[in-house]
């Protein structure tokens, strides 16, 4: 992939410790005063909220007590903003490590997943230490989506049990069985833990409908607890199945280690290590739109390894950063680190002060919160988008899918993967047979073009309008770094054209990456222009998005500059 710009952007090549120093540094750096840590402390606060429910809800949903999801927000949560890479990242254990976490436990037991949550830490700092976070943003577009809603469909089956409250012995982790053992419990399901379910889920529904500032998720859970303990109601809850949570962290302690059981968890912590680094990067993806800020991803990787390393030797689980925490920092106001700090502070404090109260919680509960999670994190018009889109990104996607619900999460990645850049050689071999496209186009003599021009300095020295040329294939290998690019050109300008006519094609994945530079240029005031599109270039940008953008598509540069000029009212 090639790109040629109107306008050379000279940058200098960061150092190490530039690259890998914490974004909390950078923040005070910039000056952070009372205004800010009062901002901070009020955002830290409504994420500690939504964080207590859905912590004790993932553990409990991954086979471990609920105090391990809590040391995992507190401990990981606080190193993760301590030294991470991103401004705004909240992290904590998150929905999507359920799977893994519930597989690695049932086979090696807690102490199994303790090792290979500090493994995977260990892992993710040498791969932030050489650069693996920069490789990690070439996953194909419908692999992210397919893995996401493959995972949500487990979470959700996970969670039937206790949404009826069903009586199982021994329920069975592949998806398959565990329906079929379900279905013959049936008959055991509790009235009452379907009561609770019921209006947990309608609370949350409602209040996010109505009240969508409101902590929905906590309300539910207090107003569930109230309930089944004033009723007496016949349900289980976190003082029957697991009697409460400590009222302290525990005493920090090295994983019991040997080489046979590090050698049984390394699949694990592996697995453990390739999930942490998608979702922390996705994580910090999403606060990079919303805020307009950039994230250091091999930072973030590094901060990752240590959050996972500090929540193992309290006995925490995984910990990674979390989407759906992040932009509620986000929205709630916070400036900078210290919110996740703050965050991390306050559900230790309800632990040293409120955490007999959580003995009352019944599981149907939080089942219900976890089913309203997996419902959010399933990216439902996005998979049917995709599935709309090509045959090609169909099949990536549904491979991913189906390769995540029955057989490995990261066999659904590597295959997903796999399946992509076959998907892409084929697409160029077609294009070789219709018009000899290339990757890098080829250098032509003065009369080679037919079309050519004298040069046209105005653009160049135009202070107000860029444009961009993006040549050759823009596929997944170079979509992460072409936006990156086009964003950080775009926030400098009033006005902005992009020129596609040199692109055969585009996948996904480079749609879904212009989405995002033309929702974050509508948000900053910024007119975008696309130029030059063929016909299936332009059918796939419309279906990632850009109708609902406000980007216009014009044929050639020299009419979306007259418009510009227009508009602006120039001569």
């Amino acid at each position: 992939m090639s790109i040629t710009a109107r306008r050379a952007l000279e940058r200098h090549q960061p150092t190490f410790v530039e690259l890998f120093t914490p974004k909390l540094v950078t923040v005070l750096r910039e000056g952070y005063g009372a205004k800010d840590i009062r901002a901070d402390a009020i955002s830290g606060l409504t994420v500690a909220i939504v964080a207590l429910p859905l912590s004790m809800a993932i553990a409990i949903a991954s086979g471990v007590t609920p105090d391990r999801g809590l040391t995992a927000a507190v401990v990981g949560g606080f190193i993760v903003s301590l030294l991470g890479g991103s401004r705004f990242q909240i992290g904590g254990p998150a929905g999507a490590f359920i799977v893994l976490v519930a597989l690695t436990a049932e086979r090696h037991g807690v102490e199994g997943v303790v090792l290979a949550t500090s493994m995977a830490g260990l892992l993710l700092i040498a791969g932030g230490l050489l650069r693996f976070g920069t490789y990690i943003k070439f996953i194909p577009y419908p692999v992210t989506v397919g893995f996401t809603a493959g995972i949500a469909v487990i979470i959700f089956a996970s969670q039937i049990r206790d949404l009826l409250g069903i009586t199982l012995a021994k329920e069975p982790g592949e998806l398959i069985p565990k329906l079929q053992a379900l279905a013959g419990a049936l008959h055991t399901a509790n009235f009452s833990a379907v009561a609770v379910a019921v209006v947990s889920l309608a609370i949350i529904v409602t209040l996010r409908k109505l009240r969508p500032a409101w902590p929905g998720i906590l309300i539910a859970v207090v107003i569930a607890a109230t309930g089944a303990w004033a009723l007496s109601l016949p349900v289980e809850t976190i003082g029957t199945r697991f009697g409460g949570i400590p009222r302290q962290l525990p005493w920090p302690a090295l994983p019991a280690f040997s080489l046979e059981k590090a050698r049984a968890v390394l699949p694990d912590a592996m697995a453990f290590a390739l999930l942490g680094a998608i979702e922390s990067l996705l994580s910090a993806v999403v606060a990079d739109g919303m805020t307009g800020r950039r994230h250091r991803s091999n930072c973030e990787l590094v901060a990752q390894g240590f959050a996972n390393i500090g929540s193992a030797l309290f006995g925490g689980i995984c910990v990674t950063g979390t989407i759906a925490r992040t932009a509620t920092n986000v929205r709630a106001g916070a400036r900078g680190p210290v919110s996740g700090m703050l965050h991390s502070v306050f559900l230790l404090l309800f632990m040293l002060i409120a955490a007999p109260l959580a003995s009352y919680i019944p599981l149907a509960a939080l089942a219900a919160v976890l089913a309203v999670v997996a419902w959010n994190m399933a990216e439902k018009d996005e998979f049917w988008t995709l599935l709309r889109s090509s045959w090609g990104d169909a099949t990536v996607l549904l491979a991913t899918f189906l390769l995540t619900i029955f057989r490995d999460l990261t066999e659904g990645i590597l295959v997903g993967f796999a399946l992509g850049a076959v998907l892409f050689i084929h697409r160029m071999a077609e294009m070789t047979g219709i018009e000899a496209a290339t990757l890098v186009p080829e250098d032509k003599a003065d009369d080679g073009n037919g079309d050519r021009k004298p040069y046209d300095a105005g653009l160049a020295t135009d202070r107000d309008v860029v444009v961009y040329r993006i040549s050759g294939a823009f596929f997944f290998g170079a979509a992460s770094s072409v936006g990156t690019m086009l964003d950080s050109i775009a926030d400098k300008h009033k006005a902005f054209v992009v020129d596609f006519a040199a692109v055969p094609f585009l996948d996904s994945t480079a749609a879904n990456a212009m989405n995002r530079v033309a929702v974050r240029a509508r948000q900053r005031g910024i007119r975008l222009f696309i130029t030059g599109a063929s016909s299936p270039v332009r059918r796939a940008l419309l279906t990632h998005g850009a109708r609902t953008t406000g980007a216009k598509f014009r044929e050639t540069i020299a009419r979306a500059v007259a418009e510009i000029k227009r508009e602006q009212g120039s001569p």
